[in-house]
């Protein structure tokens, strides 16, 4: 017996992790040229739980910078990518918004946008 999952149930599920491989993996195979800025843990920093703090070492305004930088041909791209119930922090949302605001384009993506996902990263222009 096979069990049918739906896209609506499989979007809901993928983690961001997974999310963020599958865009860099399509992204790449089409031609894109990609960057992801990872955190880095600190054994000096930790949090009221105990554990570690995962950083992103940058100067500047830096909190909040999307999660990839994809460019191909004369077009560049600024993504932030959040599970289906992720949420976009204040910070996020007004670097989309200058990014937007410029001749650049900025999206924020979650599972759900595959398809359009696929014609922005797919097409030919």
């Amino acid at each position: 017996m096979m069990l049918k999952t739906s896209r609506d149930t499989v979007d809901r599920l993928i983690s961001e992790k997974d999310f963020l491989s599958t865009v860099i993996e399509f992204a790449q195979a089409h031609g894109w040229k990609v960057a992801h800025f990872r955190p880095g843990m600190t054994g000096r920093r930790v949090g009221r739980d105990g554990k570690p703090v995962w950083v992103t070492p940058v100067q500047g305004d830096g909190k909040g910078f999307p999660d990839l930088v994809l460019v191909r041909k004369q077009v560049l791209l600024f993504v932030e990518l959040k599970s289906q119930k992720g949420r976009v922090s204040k910070e996020q949302l007004a670097w989309l918004d200058a990014l937007g605001s410029t001749c650049v384009r900025a999206y924020c993506w979650r599972p759900s946008y595959w398809e359009k996902i696929e014609r922005i990263l797919g097409s030919t222009s």
